[in-house]
């Protein structure tokens, strides 16, 4: 988110209502022991302190190990291959790997391809016939819209404020009387969100609606392979679908998945096509470990790994995935949007399709639909909008850097920036004043102590390049 929260669209300021934070160092430290080996003048580590992606910035996202943090099922895979682990998100997670920096990383990923572990997003399953009408009370998309195996980017929503509980992405598996659907949280809101669908489903339950079963596939596998060259890699592991038919993922658009046979792997895997990088790519859900604990998400990442070859896929951290993701213009929970923000605020008004605007029904109603007029036409419109902006100076924008006007008003606060490797310059995204989101609007950033020009931009900063 996620996510698929990929697909393109689409993955903690935490307030209360938020689990306690995970982490309040003001450093990061390697969890464990680090297989990089820096020479006196490695450019590397000069770059490194220069670079540093919105989440390695992050002091509540990042910490250094503890007793009580998760491992995915590819933990030690990482450490042998020279990860930088970190607590994030309540799971020890690579930052980045010894072989390259974050920002080569990021290249690689643009020019070739590269493998995410993101297998601490918690995914679910909703069953039953009462699944799409649930779904559309906690969210503002349109399930029974949906056709099978195909996705969007949504959000959960609190009652009345419309506030976003965590961003998601809903996958229509199944209809008729099993209605079944399919969608990935955020780590770092397990608990808030877990606790949230409790609560909802008990009301739901009360009032006596329609059955749903709610299933976690906590114990599965999720990776993201993504970049240019994701597709024929793939490809290259021959996967098949029932009866050993081979399958021609051409035939997979973005934002349509397909229950695949891949070798190694002793289930099923649910394959979709995206990602939260801007690139094309897919996210592969793996079933947990089968047959004498036999590690399904391990073998399909070495396969994927061996097919392709070093000089075409690498593994990739939370780094450059941070930093993909801000030029492919896409929120992280918790600091572009969280609990306070609404989707109109966000920029997010495109997930609410026709018919919840014309019926509502969802959470949140009564605020989002009139946010979506402005009072001339009846509404009350909103007095922030999320921008991307472009910083014209060397020094980069960091989470909580104050928006000004030209006159030296704040007007915002930046939630995310970092030095693009694409552009070659410094990005970053905030929300600013109603009447100054406009692109091409001049600003002023506070960036220790001194106002830096930017310009509001459009995003994404990078042109996406989803296979559609």
């Amino acid at each position: 988110m996620s996510s698929q929260r990929g697909i393109g669209l689409a993955r903690s300021h935490l307030q209360n209502a938020l689990p306690k934070r995970i982490c309040q160092f003001t450093s990061i430290k390697p969890a464990v022991r680090s297989y990089t080996t820096l020479r006196p003048r490695d450019t590397r580590l000069s770059y490194r302190r220069q670079f540093i992606p919105t989440c390695v910035n992050s002091r509540r996202l990042y910490a250094t190990e503890t007793g009580d943090a998760r491992k995915t099922p590819l933990y030690d895979f990482h450490v042998q291959k020279g990860g930088k682990m970190v607590e994030f998100g309540g799971y020890l997670m690579p930052v980045q790997y010894s072989d390259l920096s974050i920002k080569e990383s990021h290249i690689w990923t643009r020019e070739k391809a590269s493998i995410f572990d993101v297998s601490h997003m918690l995914q679910h399953e909703l069953t039953g016939p009462g699944a799409s009408n649930f779904l559309s009370l906690i969210t503002p998309s349109s399930p029974k819209s949906l056709a099978p195996f195909t996705s969007t980017l949504s959000t959960l929503l609190h009652p009345t404020t419309g506030g976003i509980v965590d961003d998601t992405i809903i996958t229509h598996l199944s209809s008729g009387w099993k209605d079944r659907y399919y969608f990935v949280t955020n780590a770092g809101c397990r608990d808030k969100d877990i606790e949230y669908l409790t609560t909802q489903l008990k009301a739901w339950r009360s009032e006596g609606n329609a059955e749903i079963q709610w299933k976690m596939w906590d114990k599965n596998g999720l990776i993201a392979l993504q970049g240019p060259l994701a597709a024929a890699i793939l490809q290259a592991l021959k996967p098949t679908v029932d009866g050993g038919k081979h399958f021609d993922l051409e035939t997979l658009k973005f934002g349509q998945c397909k229950y695949l046979v891949l070798p190694s792997v002793e289930e099923h895997c649910l394959v979709s096509r995206g990602g939260y990088t801007g690139e094309d790519g897919f996210e592969i859900s793996i079933p947990h470990y089968g047959m004498l604990n036999y590690n399904n998400t391990l073998a399909l990442t070495e396969a994927l790994l061996k097919v392709a070859g070093e000089d075409k896929l690498r593994m990739a951290g939370l780094g450059a995935r941070d930093s993909l993701r801000l030029e492919a213009g896409m929120c992280l929970y918790g600091h572009d949007i969280d609990d306070t923000t609404t989707p109109v605020e966000a920029g997010l008004s495109w997930i609410i399709p026709k018919d919840r605007r014309n019926n509502g029904g969802f959470h949140g109603a009564e605020t989002i639909l009139s946010q979506l007029k402005t009072k001339k036409e009846g509404g009350t419109g909103v007095s922030r909008r999320r921008v991307g902006l472009v910083i014209n100076d060397k020094a980069a924008a960091r989470e909580g850097a104050k928006i000004v006007d030209g006159e030296g008003n704040e007007i915002g606060v930046v939630t995310s920036g970092c030095p693009s490797p694409t552009l070659g310059t410094n990005i970053a995204m905030g929300y600013v004043r109603s009447g100054s989101h406009k692109a091409g609007t001049e600003v002023g950033v506070l960036v220790r102590g001194k106002v830096r020009k930017a310009t509001v931009s459009k995003m994404p900063f990078v042109p996406s390049k989803y296979y559609k």
